[in-house]
Formats: structure tokens, sequence, C-alpha cells
């Protein structure tokens, strides 16, 4: 908690202490209302605000501690203070086994578990009769006292003032600990989070125990002041009111809950001369609150307190070779003989290789190859059929991912991953804990000085140069790439699993990026990179793996791979096809319907497309071609509208439609296939066709379906059968009859080869070019460049979001272009 909190609770404590003691009998009862709310807040507090789980069943711990303290007290002659733990203790047991199904869901089936909870609770409490007093519930439940002396209601106003300060302190204590960094990672990405050793079932049933103590402890004391209990005392609509207490405070916020409970609990009091209208009117204000104010009002007041991050840059303070190199060094991974199936296909067939430490180890193939599978496997994202995994003598498969990062293998991600509302330190400081964080350090801020020295010197190491204190979510794309880094360096890791760090980088960062990656493996860590972009793996791998369809097509050197013609027809696609080019003679008619000038496109802080220049003419098959991160697919959703580009112009038929909506541009006549086909599995084949004429006034589309149907005969087979049950081959066709029907001016494909087998991207290809001889307008995106190049009429290629060569297909063909933006160049390889 900072100085100004300090100050401020101080000062509102004392304020507090005057009205208690100046407070009619009535007054003291609301104030200690107001108090316990409070305490139910900060539980809830740490379940939504640091953990980012809703609970509605917050009532239902409530009446477990009431209840627990007036049978006690009243049947059984406990005194209040050893009954007031006991009550603590079973609320805490009660939330932790609530977590233990609760956190098996997401979202609003979480919220639906946790109010069935409150109503067995309540129901419970109505139908043992003979524990709770059931519907005539429980009285005379003495108030609290020491020795012979008895509290009134000015004594347990006091009481609940000092627990209600005792409770925020507290929490702001858990905030800073290692605990509530933990439940904020968890939160933030729980993905990332089991990366660095967190177990996110024990962080959450931790937060669900915390949570539900506060609660019990509040109904605790709430028996024992109002002095009878019934099940009506604890109506499901508390826990509305309780979970309105931390969002209008603000969730997260220390002080969230206390500014929460004054106003949901005083207002209708100074709204009760309305009687009948009080209930709206306090609703409409709520929703006022919540609308303008989102993050709480404590964080509307406190925005202009708050100052941007001016720290100063890292600097190394700790020996960052001899921390890297000192964890079990000489560790061979190894994988043997992976085998993982998703619905039938194997995504990982029979794949073994050896990853050396002092080495790259770099991973590579195209699209659909299952490069990120493998890593999932070695991560313990995903549990191999077949085969082990072995981190010199541990056999790591099958172990959950936390523990496997325990055992010494961290990674990053395609997408980076960090805790974005934590900031760059406390992201490299929650992984130097390894996921260990140890029941004595629940509220013990985590600020050791030797790590905070080390976490400043793995920043300095991996090259960042921005504030330590600068929200991890406000980085630049590249600076997020190297946090990611330092943070995975942070578990102190016998292997590396880089999955695409140059994605998004330009050629200078990745350049950088390169330096890092070789420095980071000659200190002795296992490095196994996957990567698209080609020039990088080139020059950094000592070996280079390639996998295509599952299976392992390659394994050497990168001269050798680069050279194996395997590889190249891996990346290239057979030329052979049964597509016919276009006949001798036969032209496109002629006339521009697609023109795209200096496009850019982006996301985030990441450039993915730069000043793209081309144009499709009336009746031509264009192929777009580049290596996996090129930027095509994205070029495909900046077309189409799915993704808004930064700056440019797009026109169809003369008429700008880049700032146009997706469905306008569709309705314009341009119509996407999108990678992965993306049908509506639960519609049948002919309603997928007919949706694809949702923007056109057809008043009968019989025919226009049934054409379908004959140019696509397997889909006229199943015309009845759910697209979800549809086979792979089956679902392009269905994709495609569905984008045809729409009569696109532009008919827009990507990746319509992608996970097909070989003879059905014959059939496909056959398909494509008799659209071609019909007169349809093609914009194709293809990973089998020889097949696209065999049916195109002209052809672009991009490399790194820019396109590097362009022109009639048979030129690109022959141009050694099309092969290096591909598989890189072998200038600068690693020894």
């Amino acid at each position: 908690m900072s100085l100004r909190a300090l100050l401020l609770s101080a000062a509102v404590t004392a304020l507090l202490v005057v009205a208690i003691f100046n407070a009619n009998g009535y007054e003291l009862y609301v104030l200690s209302l107001v108090g316990l709310t409070a305490i139910v807040g900060i539980g809830l507090n740490v379940l939504l605000g640091l953990t980012g789980q809703i609970s509605l069943g917050q009532v239902g711990f409530y009446a477990i501690g009431a209840y627990t303290v007036g049978i006690l007290t009243t049947n059984h002659g406990v005194s209040f203070w050893p009954a007031l733990l006991l009550a603590a203790v079973v609320a805490a047991i009660a939330g932790v086994a609530l977590s233990i199904p609760a956190l098996r869901v997401r979202g609003p089936y979480l919220a639906m578990v946790t109010i069935a909870f409150a109503f067995v609770i309540e129901q419970s409490a109505a139908e043992w009769r003979g524990l709770t007093g059931g519907w005539n519930g429980l009285m005379g439940i003495p108030t609290p006292g020491l020795a012979e002396f008895s509290f009134a209601e000015r004594e347990i106003a006091l009481l609940v003032l000092f627990l209600t300060a005792a409770m925020t302190y507290l929490y702001a204590r858990l905030s800073r600990s290692p605990w509530g960094k933990a439940m904020r990672a968890i939160r933030d990405s729980e993905v990332a989070g089991q990366s660095i050793g967190l177990n996110p079932m024990l962080v959450r049933t931790m937060a669900f125990a915390l949570s539900a103590l506060t609660a019990g402890v509040a109904g605790g004391v709430f028996a024992s002041m109002s002095g009878f209990i019934s099940p009506e005392s604890f109506p499901f609509f508390e826990s509305i009111l309780f979970l309105l207490v931390v969002m209008i405070g603000g969730a997260e916020r220390v002080l969230g809950p206390l500014v929460g409970a004054v106003i949901v609990v005083l207002l209708p009091e100074f709204l009760s001369a309305l009687a009948e209208y009080r209930l709206l009117l306090v609703g409409a204000l709520l929703l006022v609150v919540l609308r303008l104010a989102p993050g709480g009002i404590v964080g509307l007041l406190a925005r202009p307190f708050e100052k941007p991050a001016a720290g100063t840059s890292p600097q190394s303070k700790r020996d960052i070779v001899e921390f890297l190199s000192s964890r079990r060094g000489g560790q061979t991974l190894s994988a043997s003989r992976l085998r993982i199936a998703f619905g039938g296909v194997r995504a990982v067939d029979d794949v073994s290789f050896d990853a050396r430490p002092g080495e790259v180890t770099s991973v590579i193939g195209p699209n659909g190859a299952g490069k990120t599978t493998v890593l999932n496997l070695i991560g313990g994202f995903y549990d191999p059929e077949q085969g082990s995994i072995r981190l010199g003598d541990r056999d790591v498969a099958r172990l959950a991912s936390h523990k496997v990062a325990r055992a010494g293998i961290a990674r990053t991600y395609q997408t980076t991953q960090l805790f974005e509302h934590m900031s760059v330190l406390d992201n490299v400081m929650i992984g130097l804990r390894q996921g260990r964080l140890g029941a004595g350090s629940l509220v013990r801020p985590d600020e050791r000085p030797a790590d905070l020295d080390l976490a400043e010197s793995l920043l300095a190491f991996v090259g960042y140069d921005g504030a330590l204190d600068q929200s991890a979510g406000a980085l630049a794309h590249v600076d997020k790439r190297l946090v990611e880094i330092a943070r995975a360096l942070a578990t102190h890791p016998s292997a590396l699993l880089l999955d695409e760090p140059a994605a998004g980088l330009n050629a200078a960062d990745t350049a950088r990026l390169g330096e890092l990656v070789r420095q980071m493996a000659e200190l002795g860590l296992v490095v196994i990179l996957v990567e698209h972009d080609m020039r990088l793996v080139m020059s950094v791998s000592d070996r280079v793996v390639v996998l295509d369809a599952g299976r392992k097509i390659a394994d050497g050197t990168a001269a050798e791979v680069r050279a194996d013609p395997v590889v190249v027809n891996a990346y290239l696609g057979e030329e052979q096809s049964s597509a016919k080019p276009r006949p001798a003679g036969s032209t496109a008619t002629g006339g521009e319907v697609l023109s795209v000038s200096d496009l850019r496109a982006a996301y985030g802080a990441a450039p993915v497309l730069t000043d793209i220049d081309l144009h499709v003419d009336n009746g031509e098959l264009v192929a777009v071609l580049g290596a996996n991160g090129a930027g095509k697919s994205t070029l495909m959703r900046a077309l189409s509208g799915l993704h808004r580009p930064v700056q440019g112009r797009v026109c169809l038929l003369g008429r700008e439609i880049q700032n146009y909506a997706a469905h306008r541009i569709a309705d314009a006549g341009v119509v996407l296939v999108p990678e992965g086909r993306q049908v509506f599995p639960e519609l049948s084949v002919v309603d997928n066709i007919r949706l694809g004429a949702f923007c056109r006034s057809a008043p009968d589309l019989g025919n226009e379906v049934e054409a379908m149907l004959e140019r696509f005969p397997r889909l006229r087979e199943r015309r009845r059968q759910r697209a979800g049950l549809l086979s792979g081959g089956e679902q392009q066709m269905l994709a495609l009859a569905r984008g045809l029907i729409a009569r696109p001016k532009l008919l827009m494909l990507d990746e319509p080869s992608l996970g097909l087998a070989p003879h059905l991207i014959q059939e496909l290809y056959a398909t494509l070019a008799e659209l071609r001889d019909e007169g349809m307008t093609i914009l194709l995106v293809d990973q089998m460049a020889g097949l696209a190049l065999g049916v195109a009429d002209r052809a672009f290629v991009l490399e790194s979001g820019a396109i590097v060569h362009g022109g009639p297909a048979a030129e690109i063909r022959d141009q050694q272009g099309l092969e290096k933006a591909y598989l890189g160049e072998l200038h600068g390889t690693a020894p």
C-alpha cells in the first residue's frame, strides 16, 4: 500500500472512530453493516480482482460463518472468539471444496456453479432443522465479550472497524506478495503462468479459500451482532450486492471494497424516503457509475495521481553468464517417436530428434507441419500418445506443464504471452520463483534485493532498455519479445523453446534477436527455435529439423537442409498437377477489378504489411506466395475487411473500400474463402451453401444450389448432413461452393490446400483451373507454390510483409528469388 493510501486510510479510520462514538444504535448497526460488507468485498476482491474469477456464491460462505458461530455459541456453549476462528476455517474448507468443481469450468459456467452453491447452502439451512432451526432460525446468539465484559453496539462497531482495517492491510500485503503476483499472472495468461512453473489450480484454489475465509469471518460477526439468523438473512440478492461492492469500488484496488460498501449500503438509506422507487434509483445510479468508471470509483479518483512510467533502464547487477550456465549443464533434450492425433488427423507422427546443449536446433516446416504441436508436447501442454521426451536422464513426457517448467524447460510464444497488467520488473520477478510460492510468503511483499538485482540484470542481458515499472501491456512489440525471453530465462532453464520470436520484428530487431539466440546457446542452454523467418533460421542454427504433415522429412545442418530437394518440395509444392494452365491464346478479359496501393497493416505495434501494391484484372487468377509469416493471410484479412489497414487504398472496380466493414465489402462483391474452411458446423451442407448468398436478393436459390452440388458431387451425397461431420476435403469444397454462390466480383482463397490429402489437392486445383477458364476473377494464397503457379496468370512474392517479386507466373517459377523467400540464405550460418 502506498504512503498516500496509508495516510488516507488512517484519516478515514479516525473519522469512523469519531462517528462510532457519536452514533445512535441504528446508526451503529448500519456502520457495522458497511464494515462487514467491505470485509466480504475484500475477500471477493482476491477472487475477482486478482484472479479474474466471478463468484456469485459469497453469501453461502457468509451464511456458513454465521451458522457456525450461531450453532457453537447457542447450542454448545463455545465462546465467540474460538467460534469465530472455527467459522473462518469451516468457510475456507468450503471454499476449497467448491473450487474443485468450479475451477473446471470458465465464464458463465463458473458463475452458475457458485450460484448453485449459494442455493444449496440456503436450502440446507432451511431443511436441517435440528441443527439450524430451519426457517425459524437461531435466536439468542450471544454477543462477543472479553472476560466478563459483553460487547454492546458500540464495541461491536469498533470490532468491525478493526477487522475491516486488518483485512484491508492484509489484502494490500497479499497484493504485493508472490502469491498476489501469481494470481495476477494466472489471470492475465494462464498458459504463460504454467510455463514459468505456476500451478493454476493451486493458485485459484488459494484465492477461493481466502475469499471464503473472509466471508466466513464477516458472517460470524454478523450472527453475534444480530442475535438472530435464519435462511432469510442470506438471500441470493446479497451475493449480487457483494459483487457490486467490488465492481463499483474498483476491482483489484486496495480501497475499492471500502468505497463500494459505503455506496451499496448507505445509498439505499439516504433514498429511504423515496420508498418504492428506491431500488430503481439505486440500480440506475449503479449503471451510471459502471458506465462512466469501468475501473471503479477508486480507479477514477486515482487516475489524476497516476504517473506515467518514468523509471530508469535496467542495469546489469549480477553475473548472468554464471546464473544461466549453473543449472544442470550439459543436458540433452531428446524427443523420441512422438505421436499425437487430433480428430483422427495425426498432427505429429513418429518424430524424433536430439537438441544438444550449446546448440540452436531449429524446427521448421510449411503451415500445418506440426511445429508448434511439437513444442506443446515438449512443454507439457499435450500428452503424447506415443514416445518419450527426456531432459538428461529424466522423462518429462506426460508431466503437467507447470512441472515441465520446474524440471528446466522454459518457452516463449508465437503471440507474446506477457502478464500485461503487471510491470516489466514483476513479470521477471514472478519467473524467478519457478512456481514455488511458499505458504510463508502469502502476505510478505516480493521485494528481496537479490531477486530485484537478478531480474534487472536479466532484462539488461536480453537488451531491454525501457522503464522497469512500465506496464507490460503498453510495451512496443519488440520489447514484449525481449521481456518474454527474460522471464523465461528467469526460471533458470536447461532448455529454452522459442516459438516464432521474430514474428513482427523488422530486419534490425531480427538481427539483434539472432545475436541473443546465439549468445544463449553459447551459455550452454538447449535452444529449440520454431521460426518462419528463414534468414534467421539459416544464420543461427546448428541443426535444422524439417517437418511436413506431422512427419520428419529432414534433419541436418542448415546447408544440408537448404539443399535437400525433399525440403524444397515441401515448401514449394509439386509442380506436376492435373490442373491445366490457361490455354494458349486465351487471356483474361481485361479491366482492373482490384487495385491495392501503399497498403500497410499491423497487429498492435507489430507491423505486418508494408507498402503493398498489386492489382487483379477481370478474369485473372493471381497468386500471392511467400513463406509462413510473410503476411499472406493478413493481406487477405485486410482486403476483406476482417483487419483494418493502417494506411493505403483498396479499390474494387474503382470504388475505395478500405474503410468498409467486412459485411459491406462482402456485399460489394469481395468474397473470402478463409483459411481452415470455417464452415458452420451445426448447419447442413445445403444451408451452408444458401448462406453464401445472404447478401443477394435471390428469391429462389434452388437451381443455383443444384449447380453447386453438380460441380461438387461429393456434397450432393451429404446434402442433409451437418457440415461439422464432413471430412477436411469435403469442408473445403463446401467453403468454395458457399463462396461461389455469392457470385463474387473477386473470389479470394486463403490456403485452400492446407491439411488436404494429395489427391484432394489435385481435385481442388483442377476446379480452380475450371473457374479461371470460366472467367472467374481469383486472388489465391497457398503454401503449395508450385501448384499455385501452375494455374495462375500472375504472381506476387511476399517476404517479411513486403512484395519482393511480381510478374507472370512462368517468370516467378523460374526465379531463384522464390526459393530464397521460402528457405532463406546461408550467409552467416552458425558453425
